[in-house]
């Protein structure tokens, strides 16, 4: 389920994160009029902007990884990883972690996009790719039988 993306309760979702911040907008109804315990909180979130997102990286080493490595952005420590683990069908390190913007700005998809990214594991850094997408299958053709 890691290279796939799927979010795991307690790792990568706990009661302090949204579901705008996880990823997880297209679990709110914010384009019908249905009434949901949050949406008002949500409606704001995606007014004022995400200072947080969770994202996807991969490593080239197969370096294992526990939760807590720090993520560093250009030089700048913007987070930690959440979950981590090896991922057999892309023969990569994957890991998860929210990040945020050191300047205290909106995390965008561009702000994630043009970061250059290290996770550091016990001192060592490895340079690692982000994704906004799950690394694995990102179109999601392979669980509709699309090879």
């Amino acid at each position: 389920s890691i290279e796939k993306g799927y979010r795991h309760w307690h790792a990568d979702l706990r009661s302090d994160d949204s579901p705008l911040e996880a990823g997880l907008a297209f679990t709110c109804k914010l384009k019908s009029e249905v009434a949901f315990l949050g949406r008002e909180a949500i409606e704001a979130q995606k007014g004022t902007g995400l200072f947080r997102r969770l994202a996807c990286f991969t490593i080239d080493e197969k370096v294992p990884l526990f939760g807590l490595e720090a993520i560093w952005r250009n030089g700048q420590v913007v987070g930690h990883i959440r979950r981590a683990d090896f991922g057999h069908t892309i023969n990569k390190t994957i890991a998860y972690g929210y990040i945020r913007d050191p300047e205290g700005g909106p995390v965008s998809l561009q702000f994630i996009k043009s970061g250059d990214y290290i996770l550091e594991r016990m001192g060592v850094p490895f340079p690692a790719r982000v994704h906004t997408k799950s690394p694995f299958d990102p179109e999601n053709k392979r669980v509709k039988g699309i090879y």
